[in-house]
């Protein structure tokens, strides 16, 4: 019998929901009655509901994120509807900072907040034994990380050939930079290394060729890193593919010298650099040697063979659109293989918020609660930023356009391209849903007419970049106009009688 269902919506299916994991590792003698279902935001709410009750429980848990908050309430909200006497449990960062919760908290029966591992377990505990708690809000109870069983070996084997394995070797993070929630932590906590080792192996005997570190400062504790990395390599194969968020600005030569021995494709760093300007960082309580963090960078990219995604983030507050885009030209000047133009969100229980009434942050009130205009940055020019991104994303991240891109970047990066992004909106009316060969059409258009390229110039780059893109067919401006099979065979035939041999 199901009485206790796990569930949550992944922004993929590609995603594993790593908590649900971890509360079930630990959900003790409750464990045989408990089940975990994982669904996708494209999913309708009602076949969720349908889908949920069909395992007759007694009680829903529910993992509430940034990304699936609108969803989860209609699903609650369904579920009250047919089912009041199911008891409905809520977690995750959506609902961890009473009293800034959103509307689905009213729907529930209850809501734990934090870490769940020990404080689920019992709640549901209290529910079945007909001792149910009085107070609506639970303060999630942590331990140290030895008492908790792991999440490891309830990844299935469809999980492991199929999707992203999410591990950590580390909880929390000893920095304070407001726009994240990891700022509440007090420090960074290791888990044993050689526990930890011993359950990578195992994923990695079963099949897991992806792991994705989700600790927010993989490289604060150097010795562990390292031993991660040679763990590793020693069992380096063709489809080994490791993820790690690294510190910008904390790389001693010990762990060079393991990286550098990473074959390429096999190792990705995602680079929090946010921003290159000294007083925000400071206004945010970012510390970051931006020196150290250009001198990283610019190792990796010519010393390694690393995949380099690097964040940044506009809309911080007291920047300008000239402040973001003098980081995203040194940014560009850096080389990485991607930079994430990532736009500030309204975290709920985020130190950030204590600046919304000073620099004057608006933010979008609809999940994923984007900043809309800031003090600094008007509503408009925030909307040409959105744009910025996603074309970025298409153009700059995509792969595609290795020839094309130097032309658009060749100087003021960052204004050229916001430049050909205004004109690609002008043009195409939309940043989604954008056929392949249409880019490349909007783009010859954009770079010729706005940009100011030369024809020849900008078709020979888009044509190789589109020769190496397998798409079928041929852009307008790359197309041949020959003539009819048929009046070709005439021509041929009166140039013969005018001409005979």
């Amino acid at each position: 019998m199901t009485r206790i269902v796990l569930g949550t919506l992944n922004a993929r299916y590609i995603h594993t929901a790593f908590g649900l994991r971890y509360l079930y590792a630990n959900m003790g003698d409750l464990q045989p009655d408990t089940r975990i279902l994982e669904f996708g935001i494209q999913q309708r709410p009602i076949d969720i509901a349908e889908q949920l009750l069909q395992q007759q429980p007694l009680i829903i848990g529910l993992g509430v994120y940034i990304w699936n908050v609108a969803e989860i309430s209609a699903i609650v909200a369904i579920l009250k509807q047919v089912a009041p006497e199911i008891r409905v449990i809520l977690g995750g960062p959506e609902v961890s900072h009473p009293p800034d919760l959103p509307d689905v908290a009213n729907l529930a029966d209850y809501i734990i907040t934090g870490h769940g591992e020990i404080s689920f377990p019992r709640l549901c505990g209290q529910i079945l034994s007909g001792q149910a708690p009085e107070q609506k809000i639970v303060s999630g109870e942590t331990v140290t990380l030895d008492a908790l069983a792991t999440p490891y070996p309830y990844y299935t084997d469809t999980d492991l050939k199929q999707r992203i394995v999410y591990v950590e070797a580390s909880r929390g993070c000893p920095f304070k930079c407001e726009f994240c929630l990891s700022s509440l932590d007090t420090t960074a906590k290791p888990f044993a290394l050689p526990d930890f080792l011993r359950q990578m192996d195992n994923l990695y005997q079963r099949g897991a060729r992806n792991f994705k570190f989700i600790d927010r400062t993989f490289n604060l504790k150097v010795d562990n890193s390292v031993a991660i990395l040679e763990f590793f390599l020693r069992k380096m194969t063709d489809d080994l593919y490791l993820h790690f968020e690294v510190i910008p600005d904390n790389l001693p030569d010990r762990l060079k010298q393991v990286i550098q021995q990473f074959p390429a494709g096999s190792l990705q760093f995602e680079v929090g650099v946010q921003s290159f300007d000294p007083v925000i960082q400071q206004r945010i309580s970012r510390k970051q040697d931006n020196d150290k963090t250009q001198a990283n960078l610019g190792w990796l990219r010519q010393h390694s063979n690393a995949h380099i995604h690097a964040d940044l983030i506009a809309g911080l507050p007291g920047d300008t659109l000239e402040g973001f885009g003098r980081g995203f030209d040194r940014l560009v000047g850096l080389n990485p293989q991607e930079i994430q133009v990532g736009i500030l969100k309204r975290l709920r229980g985020a130190p950030i918020n204590r600046h919304n009434d000073s620099y004057r942050m608006r933010y979008d009130p609809n999940p994923p609660y984007s900043i809309l205009s800031t003090g600094d940055i008007s509503f408009a020019d925030m909307q040409r930023i959105n744009r910025f991104a996603r074309y970025w994303d298409l153009i700059g991240n995509s792969g595609r356009f290795g020839a094309t891109l130097p032309i658009i970047l060749a100087d003021q990066p960052f204004a050229r391209f916001l430049q050909l992004s205004d004109a690609l909106y002008a043009a195409g009316g939309s940043t989604w849903k954008i056929a392949l060969k249409r880019l490349f059409e909007l783009l010859y258009t954009g770079m010729t007419n706005t940009l100011q390229i030369p024809a020849a110039t900008v078709k020979q780059a888009l044509e190789s970049d589109f020769a190496r893109s397998g798409e079928k067919g041929r852009p307008e401006f790359l197309a041949v106009k020959e003539q009819p099979l048929a009046k070709r065979g005439m021509a041929n035939k009166r140039q013969r009688l005018l001409n005979p041999a």
